[in-house]
Parts: structure tokens; C-alpha cells; sequence
């Protein structure tokens, strides 16, 4: 009997595996299909994403529309919304969906450029600090304490005054950088403090233990193993840096400490138009509604992702 039963799960072992039963083999799923397949039933972030996508091929082709951003045309004044002009024009004659796009470019590449270098620098401080600890945590976590109690609207118009007044950066005072620079410096905080707290616990670990014991450098634990398991919480922090690099230029702007006329954004679009919003109401309408949507998406996109790196959301079949 014992004879015939193991000849029988002999046979049962090594029969190959028909059509159906193969078919039923699931393939390893990566971290990245599985973020994907949970982001994909966010619908609000997935239509966000495709807003936004639409939003930068707009504005990207700008200059396909039929006038320029700085064409005046004196006898055309407040013209209001048409098939000719479709936001109709400003103060000066000028087509406002057209200097909308071209706006459009300023805040979208200040808000991303700003998010990149803040980002990088927040990272940087945070795994140095979370890392190492002791004495290089309590001088790095000081400073960027001191950085936090700044009002920063306030001291973002001073350092912007300030950068646009300096004679090394004479040939640069309307550039874009400036605003992005003058961003960046007060919004690497928060991407930091969150970086410091996934690296205080991360760096504990037993992949962490095993590298190190393994012979692997400092740089190689801080950016091969454990910073690639903070990707999902950053990158939640940088959609939000994102939408608060492009409304803080557009306030700045607003109050003529930020992108400098001719050069349109959406933030001097609008302060241009606050004097004549009872006169013509779509000079305001249109580029907040632009920062509105902007905004709005971005934290949609944001709540997506959390919950998509999130291991302790239930998500429904």
C-alpha cells in the first residue's frame, strides 16, 4: 500500500500541468504594476492626469495660435469673448487666450523646476540627517526649524527684491530662475522632514543590516537601498510642492515681486486685470480659473498616489 501511494504521488507530481491550469499561474507582480493597478481606481486622479496632460500640450503650443503674447491692438480694447478671440482681449488689445498659454509655460515650468531643486535639496538634508544622526541631525533639523518659523511671504518678496537688485544678476532680473530660486529656498522644508523620519526608520532595517554588514558604503545604503523605498511618500510631497510653487508665483506675481511684465504667468495676467475687473470680469476669470484647475488637479493627483503607495488601504476588487 505504501508502495502503490507513493507511485501515486510520484505520478501526480510530475504530470505536466494542462492548458487551463498554466493559464492559472499568476506572473510576479512588480511594485510598480501593483501602484498602478491601485492608482487606476482613483478615477479622480486618473482624470487629473489626463487634464493636466492636455493642459501642457495647450499651453506647449502656443505659438500655433494666430497672435503673440506682447501683439497690441489699441483699437480692439476689452474686446469680450469670440470666435476671433476666445477670452477676449485685455486692456491693450491683447488676445488673453493667447497670453493665458503663454503664461501657462512661466507657472508650469516655475512650479515643476522649483519642486525639482526643492525636492532634491529636502532629500538630500532629510536622508543626511535621518542617516546619520547625532550631531549632523541636530545642526541640519536646526536650520531647517529656523527655515520653518520664517514668514515666508513676506520673506519671499524681500529675497526676491533682493536677488533683483544684486549687480552679478543684472542681465537677469525678469528671468524666470530668479523666481524659481527664490522659491526653492523656502520650500525644501517639509520633502526634508519627511525624508529624515523614513530614514530614521528605515535605516534599522535587516536589508539595511545585511548591506552594511555586506561591505556596502554609506552612499550606496542611503541612495540604493533605503531611498528607493521612500519613492511613494516624496512623491506625494512633491505634488504638493508642486501646486505650492505655482500658486506662491502667482502671488508673488500678483504683488509685482514675481515674473515681471511683458513676460505674462498667471499671476500678473490677473494683477493686471484687477483694476479693470468690473469693466471686463474675464480678465480675472480666465487665469484664475486656469490656477484653479491647475491646483486642484495636482492634489487629486496627489491623493492618488498616497493611496496607491499606501500598504494599509483596502482597495476593492
Amino acid at each position: 500500500m505504501l508502495f502503490m501511494a507513493g507511485s501515486i504521488l510520484e505520478f501526480v507530481m510530475n504530470e505536466p500541468l494542462n492548458a487551463n491550469e498554466t493559464m492559472n499561474i499568476q506572473s510576479p507582480v512588480t511594485l510598480s504594476s501593483l501602484v498602478w493597478k491601485r492608482f487606476k481606481r482613483h478615477r479622480l486622479a486618473l482624470a487629473s492626469v489626463v487634464v493636466l496632460a492636455m493642459m501642457a500640450i495647450l499651453v506647449f503650443s502656443a505659438s500655433l495660435t494666430p497672435y503673440t503674447s506682447t501683439e497690441q491692438n489699441p483699437t480692439n480694447k476689452y474686446a469680450t469673448p469670440s470666435v476671433e478671440h476666445w477670452f477676449g482681449t485685455d486692456e491693450l488689445g491683447r488676445d488673453v487666450f493667447t497670453r493665458i498659454l503663454y503664461g501657462g509655460q512661466i507657472s508650469l515650468a516655475v512650479g515643476f523646476f522649483s519642486t525639482v531643486i526643492s525636492l532634491t535639496l529636502g532629500i538630500v538634508v532629510g536622508a543626511l540627517s535621518g542617516y546619520y544622526g547625532g550631531w549632523i541631525d541636530n545642526v541640519l533639523m536646526r536650520i531647517t526649524d529656523t527655515f520653518l518659523i520664517m514668514p515666508v511671504v513676506f520673506v519671499l518678496i524681500l529675497f526676491s527684491a533682493l536677488l533683483r537688485e544684486l549687480p552679478a544678476l543684472a542681465d537677469f532680473r525678469s528671468s524666470v530662475w530668479l523666481v524659481i530660486i527664490a522659491i526653492s529656498a523656502f520650500a525644501w522644508m517639509w520633502p526634508s522632514r519627511i525624508a529624515r523620519g523614513l530614514f530614521l526608520v528605515l535605516r534599522e532595517r535587516e536589508f539595511v543590516s545585511a548591506s552594511r554588514a555586506l561591505g556596502a558604503s554609506d552612499a550606496r545604503l542611503i541612495f540604493l537601498r533605503i531611498l528607493p523605498n521612500c519613492i511613494g511618500p516624496l512623491l506625494v510631497s512633491a505634488t504638493l510642492q508642486m501646486a505650492y510653487a505655482i500658486i506662491t508665483e502667482s502671488g508673488l506675481s500678483y504683488l509685482g515681486f514675481g515674473i515681471q511684465p511683458p513676460t505674462p504667468s498667471w499671476g500678473n495676467i490677473l494683477e493686471s486685470a484687477q483694476v479693470h475687473v468690473y469693466r471686463a470680469p474675464w480678465l480675472a476669470i480666465f487665469p484664475g480659473l486656469m490656477i484653479f484647475i491647475t491646483v486642484i488637479c495636482i492634489n487629486f493627483i496627489g491623493d492618488g498616489l498616497r493611496d496607491a503607495f499606501d500598504p494599509y488601504v483596502v482597495h476593492e476588487k
